[in-house]
């Protein structure tokens, strides 16, 4: 609960003097709450004998560290029934650091671009005979942090090393990468800056208030497209297996987690974080109280805005029909949808009883039926 003990050290002092938006006050009141008595609590009873025991209400805040597991671990399972018996590509699509401050300033406009831009580059130069020739199948995920939790949008993207072709049959990559970075690069950068050229929706303030200005605004585009942007692809995943373990990884992370924190003390907090400049060294950071809620804040996204999204074949408009076909052209094996309750699934992907009674180590803990 490390994040909530921070947020109760230092958020009253940090609002007095920073703005803070409503949705991201609320975020914050969810957290501190959270496995507090302010949220309510309800009673677990031993099936065997009769032991009981009160659990404080969670937030479910996407946002809050302390409650991700089930909604990660239900994610995942759904996601089994829909990985392909085939190899499988990591791609990540990042934007220049002279544009984050435009990012930050237009969040849920810029978001979307990334997504558009990112998915549409994949889907075009996948259809494309010289790459491909197939409809691939992907999700894309959006983060906004790097390790030392600054800002640093990119989505990471998993998808299929193969597609369906026009004529119904599966087409499979040969080669062990997906398409060359540098033709994914020069796509995905001409796709996102025309369409931030062509939105009506970017406001600037502070530093970018000169954007205001129609030529200022085009000669950042400008340089823009006269640098390199970086894509990366790394390699593909072995199997269905691997795809799943990184999943676990990925999908709903938070921008830091409790475990990363070292220690909290009255002014400073420090944390773990790896250096992926320095061959990926893990080291530890030291910064204020206000810093670090300064930067977790930063990666709080707009209300009701998808962080996962999916494409192509696995589209939900083509999940039922071309995902299908897919799986039994490419011999996958298919499985009957099933519904795990929460601590059924935490029993079946942990190996063990996640509510087994301390007292007698027997029975389990239990909502009593009040019915």
């Amino acid at each position: 609960m490390k994040i909530q003990e921070i947020l109760n050290k230092g958020i009253d002092r940090y609002l007095e003097e920073h703005k803070a938006v409503g949705y991201k006050k609320k975020v914050i009141k969810a957290i501190e709450n959270c496995k507090t008595e302010k949220l309510g609590a309800h009673k677990y009873v031993c099936d065997e004998c009769g032991y009981e025991e009160i659990a404080y209400n969670s937030c479910r805040n996407r946002h809050c560290p302390n409650c991700q597991t089930g909604k990660k671990l239900k994610w995942i399972e759904a996601r089994k029934e829909e990985v392909l018996n085939i190899k499988y590509y990591h791609i990540v699509f990042t934007i220049p650091s002279e544009i984050y401050l435009l990012a930050l300033q237009n969040q849920t406009e810029m978001y979307k671009i990334l997504f558009k831009a990112s998915a549409e580059t994949l889907k075009e130069l996948a259809g494309d005979d010289k790459y491909l020739g197939g409809e691939i199948g992907f999700f894309s995920i959006l983060h906004t942090w790097g390790q030392n939790l600054m800002y640093h949008p990119h989505i990471h993207c998993v998808v299929t090393g193969g597609g369906l072709t026009e004529t119904g049959k599966w087409k499979e990559k040969e080669e062990d990468f997906f398409i060359p970075v540098k033709v994914m690069s020069k796509k995905f950068r001409g796709k996102f800056l025309n369409y931030v050229k062509k939105s009506k929706k970017l406001n600037f303030y502070g530093e970018n208030k000169y954007l205001e200005n129609p030529e200022s605004f085009s000669n950042l585009i400008q340089e823009m497209y006269n640098k390199d942007w970086v894509v990366y692809c790394k390699e593909p995943f072995k199997n269905a297996e691997s795809v799943i373990q990184y999943l676990g990884r990925y999908t709903h992370r938070v921008a830091i987690s409790n475990e990363r924190i070292v220690k909290v003390g009255e002014e400073e907090v420090t944390f773990k974080w790896r250096d992926y400049k320095d061959n990926n060294k893990m080291k530890e950071m030291t910064v204020t109280i206000e810093e670090f809620i300064r930067r977790f804040l930063i990666h709080i996204l707009p209300p009701k805005f998808m962080k996962i999204r999916y494409y192509g074949i696995l589209g939900n408009k083509n999940k039922k029909k071309k995902l299908l076909k897919c799986k039994i052209l490419t011999r996958t094996k298919i499985y009957k949808k099933k519904e795990f309750p929460t601590l059924e699934l935490l029993k079946k992907v942990l190996g063990k009883d996640f509510n087994l009674c301390p007292q007698c180590k027997k029975g389990h803990m239990l909502i009593p039926n009040t019915s």
